[in-house]
């Protein structure tokens, strides 16, 4: 069984925003909602300043605090490593929003429920489509997703190559890795 993981180069990421609209127009989303949120960092000291735009998302973590927290089970991580939220199960407590330490879960406002990003890879893939909807839409290609077990997969060679790391170190195990 594949353990999907996520590459985001953030020295690549322009802060466009494509990924986020991708992501909501994919998932059904009202504007207000989203699976990606943003900071905006500042780099550099003066008058080198820049800023370094990091997009946010689930983690998918294999220690992941929210599913810890669901009295429900509603959260929970899938048999293919993908935290998941069964929507039918969700009662809205919002504990798994204040257990998550990214902030990347959002209340649904017409049903109630919390939802997040679903790496829609595994979906997409079996409508034909090889790609998560959020890396096929970045124009700068600074997203690259795949198989963390497969040494021959891009996503493990770029993880390896810039020595990508989780944005909060082995906190949660994290399977997403960010490029600084």
């Amino acid at each position: 069984m594949a353990r999907y993981g996520m590459l985001i180069d953030t020295t690549k990421c322009i802060g466009c925003y494509t990924c986020r609209l991708a992501c909501q127009r994919q998932n059904g989303l009202e504007p207000d909602e989203a699976f990606v949120r943003f900071e905006d960092r500042e780099t550099g000291t003066y008058p080198q300043v820049g800023v370094e735009h990091v997009p946010l998302q689930c983690m998918h973590c294999e220690d992941a605090p929210c599913t810890k927290v669901c009295p429900t089970g509603a959260a929970h991580i899938g048999t293919d490593g993908i935290v998941q939220v069964d929507q039918g199960r969700c009662i809205g407590c919002l504990y798994c929003m204040a257990a998550c330490p990214y902030q990347v879960r959002v209340r649904n406002s017409k049903t109630g429920a919390v939802d997040k990003c679903r790496f829609c890879h595994v979906s997409n893939y079996e409508n034909g489509t090889e790609m998560c909807t959020c890396v096929t839409a970045c124009p700068t290609h600074a997203r690259i997703f795949g198989d963390l077990d497969d040494p021959d997969c891009e996503l493990v060679k770029e993880i390896n190559r810039t020595h990508a790391a989780p944005i909060a170190g082995d906190l949660t195990k994290s399977k997403v890795f960010y490029v600084r």
